[in-house]
């Protein structure tokens, strides 16, 4: 048997549990503050991750990003593909969007994420999705950075969410 799948599985069900984590009884203003008029707040945060997240994995498991069903329930005028990547601080303060929203997309991003998750064996995370960088990046490899990128901002989101605790 493959660890790798079991491995990948908890890794990501961790990142599910930390959004949960930080989500858990977060009103609207802590969610929408801002350290410093060009930090981003939670918001922003919890938005990306799971636009980077649902971009790449789904791109990973050849399907449609769930970011497809709720794009205009965000309300945003981004491109389609845009996961903050870039944003100034004026895009940044445009994602406004209400926690149980962000939840729920969160949640369908990570079926996505657990489905292919299953579906893994030692060929697919071998398998060359980025023939830019040098190594060229597996799906293994991608997989990971994905994983480091959402718990990096997610404990960003965690601290920010203790500063403007502190700070009420």
């Amino acid at each position: 048997m493959d660890p790798a799948p079991t491995l990948l599985s908890d890794a990501f069900t961790r990142i599910d549990e930390l959004f949960q984590s930080v989500c858990s009884e977060l009103d609207r203003n802590t969610a929408r503050w801002r350290p410093d008029p060009e930090a981003n707040p939670i918001v922003w945060l919890l938005w990306h991750l799971t636009r980077v997240q649902d971009d790449h994995i789904s791109e990973l498991a050849g399907v449609d990003q769930a970011w497809t069903r709720f794009r205009e329930r965000f309300g945003l005028s981004l491109e389609p593909h845009d996961t903050g990547f870039g944003h100034t601080s004026d895009q940044v303060a445009a994602v406004d969007a209400p926690v149980d929203l962000l939840g729920e997309y969160h949640a369908a991003a990570h079926d996505i994420t657990m489905h292919y998750i299953r579906s893994l064996d030692a060929a697919e995370l071998e398998r060359v999705v980025d023939h830019r960088w040098q190594p060229p990046v597996t799906a293994g490899a991608r997989l990971i950075s994905v994983n480091g990128d959402c718990l990096q901002h997610l404990g960003q989101a965690a601290y920010i969410r203790g500063l403007a605790e502190r700070a009420a």
